[in-house]
């Protein structure tokens, strides 16, 4: 007890000593971002809007990506089309600051991510009110899913991105017991990104943060639905970069259509992509000439499953937010909804009670509980998915109301609904929807609901609730997605330790986690002597060049001797293998014999 005594106390002191340090703020300076044009109220005229253009199909200008806000139509502004010459020049500077910046320390990007921290929590409506004129989504629906999402992971790479990219060290085996085996992260160098308009802020940030960390450069290419957000949401990265010193040009924002991202994709080290299968399949193909890594993110057609023995008012607001959340234009948002036929009545009476109770419409200019789509023609994309439920048997049973849109916008907003009667020869129940609608269908036991949810081409994600929480486990367990919460919503990306990515036509490749940290590097598996240099490699006697008669026999023998089942074969083997050697004559003689 006395020797155990002084390292108690030691241990002790160290962990008060370590409370104590986290008690000291940290010395984090602040960022200053010019916001005094995005806050200016834009005037929107028929010759310089990008409105009223592109509902027939058409765009007149190719050259100019124009913005606008869906909820009101007014307009933004515009930023230019990159040339693909233009691209591959915004990647060649990127590609010189990475050759910098790899040498960084694990230090110096935590400050980056500090800085970055501090200006979203100290600014937080500035950057949800961007979202929101950009996309039309809702100040909550922005908070949740741009600053929460974005805070929590920056918050885990400070605690564990580091400890993730540092050298891991492998078991070496048997026959490598004197080596020492790790892997080892290196940067890929310009990490290319192009990323869809739902959550303009954190899809810039998310692809952003990983590569950056990992001592990559970043180009992103933001939407051409979501620019004008994109390009302000940079002045952010720049300036807190610009703060640790970090080379300019190690991030570009580029804005563009699809010979833009085309050009992107043929000039980068990797490619992340978050968008539709087709555009996924074109990528691929692009990616395929330069043989670069890609990861694809394709939307997904999610699964909500809830048990008999549930707490239903509890699982009915999970729902509302699954199916609602940023006006359900949520690629892991909740699409088919699987109800237990004893529950399936007061399911659906509580769901059409609170979409009922919704309030739709301009975000900004009231309190309304959904806000607008963000692409044209959207409304009119949904309205036929709906009706092709209708004309094949489904029932709306409830929906949202409208408040005061405004004449222009009117299209751009769609009611929650509520549908019953559904099945599964319905294209609502097969394509993705990326709105507002809530399919209701029944089931009879565990087996019809997973056989049901799997009936899909996409497989991103599930949620599935049940008061016996092990049945929940047991039935996500067999969904075919890439990740699963259990009586919850969306929770497996708000821990962002945790892979996110899909199969099947919702893609494949993780970004997130410790999977998609270092997906944004050059794996690189290394071996070493582990007592250099007392203990060399040496090519044993009997199978040095010239190989001796008996080479074979000692092969034999060496294999047996380290992957023999039985201890006594392995010990016999290895008796043989040393007496092989002990025998060797020397190579000059063998040599001799041969001649």
């Amino acid at each position: 007890m006395a020797f155990w005594w002084p390292l108690l106390v030691l241990g002790a002191a160290y962990a008060i000593c370590r409370f104590l340090l986290m008690l000291i703020p940290p010395n984090v300076p602040s960022i200053d971002v010019d916001a005094s044009d995005v806050l200016e109220d834009g005037s929107q005229t028929k010759e310089n809007s990008y409105i009223y253009i592109p509902r027939r199909g058409k765009m007149a200008q190719t050259d100019k990506v124009q913005c606008y806000e869906p909820a009101t139509m007014k307009y933004l502004g515009f930023f230019p089309a990159l040339t693909p010459d233009e691209v591959r020049e915004h990647v060649a500077q990127a590609r010189e600051a990475q050759k910098i910046w790899a040498s960084s320390t694990f230090r110096q990007r935590r400050q980056f991510l500090r800085i970055l921290l501090k200006y979203i929590i100290e600014h937080q409506e500035l950057i949800c009110e961007v979202s929101s004129r950009d996309t039309g989504k809702t100040m909550v629906d922005a908070s949740l899913g741009e600053i929460m999402t974005t805070c929590e992971k920056i918050t885990w790479l400070l605690a564990e991105g580091e400890k993730w990219l540092k050298p891991e060290y492998r078991s070496s085996g048997w026959s490598m017991l004197h080596k020492r085996a790790k892997v080892e992260f290196h940067p890929l160098g310009v990490i290319g990104a192009i990323v869809s308009w739902n959550y303009p802020f954190h899809n810039v940030f998310n692809p952003m943060l990983a590569a950056i960390f990992s001592g990559n450069a970043a180009v992103i290419k933001v939407s051409e639905h979501a620019s004008w957000s994109g390009c302000f949401y940079f002045r952010i990265i720049q300036a807190a970069l610009a703060a640790v010193g970090a080379p300019e040009n190690l991030v570009h924002i580029i804005t563009g259509f699809a010979e833009t991202g085309q050009a992107l994709v043929s000039s980068v080290d990797k490619i992340i992509f978050v968008g539709s299968p087709g555009v996924g399949r074109m990528i691929m193909q692009k990616a395929s000439e330069t043989l670069i890594p890609v990861t694809l993110e394709l939307g997904g057609k999610d699964a909500f499953v809830v048990c008999e023995d549930v707490d239903l008012p509890s699982v009915v607001q999970v729902a509302m937010r699954g199916a609602l959340q940023s006006s359900g234009q949520n690629c892991a948002g909740a699409e088919r909804f699987y109800v237990h036929k004893d529950i399936y009545t007061s399911f659906v009476a509580q769901i059409v009670k609170l979409v009922k109770s919704i309030s739709v419409g301009p975000p900004l200019a009231g309190r309304y509980d959904m806000g607008a789509l963000c692409m044209q023609e959207h409304s009119e994309k949904l309205q036929n998915l709906v009706n092709d439920a209708l004309d094949k048997g489904a029932e709306i049973v409830g929906r949202g109301g409208f408040g005061h849109l405004g004449g222009d916008a009117v299209d751009q907003f769609f009611p929650p609904t509520v549908l019953v009667n559904v099945n599964h020869t319905m294209k609502l129940m097969q394509e993705e929807a990326f709105g507002p609608i809530i399919p209701i269908m029944k089931f009879s036991s565990d087996e019809e609901a997973i056989k049901l949810a799997n009936d899909s081409n996409y497989g991103l994600g599930c949620a599935v609730f049940s008061g016996n929480q092990k049945r929940a486990i047991a039935i996500a367990s067999q969904l075919q997605c890439g990740v699963a919460a259990i009586n919850d919503f969306a929770s497996t990306y708000m821990c962002q330790s945790l892979p996110f990515g899909g199969v099947k036509h919702s893609g494949f490749g993780r970004f997130a986690g410790v999977e998609g940290l270092r997906a944004c590097c050059l794996i690189k598996a290394v071996v070493e002597d582990r007592w250099w240099p007392f203990i060399k490699t040496v090519i044993p006697k009997p199978i040095q060049y010239p190989v001796s008669e008996n080479a074979f026999g000692f092969q034999e023998s060496l294999v047996e001797a380290l992957y023999g089942l039985n201890v006594w074969d392995r010990l016999r083997s290895l008796i043989h293998v040393v007496k092989i050697v002990s025998e060797q004559t020397p190579k000059s003689e063998n040599l001799k014999k041969r001649q």
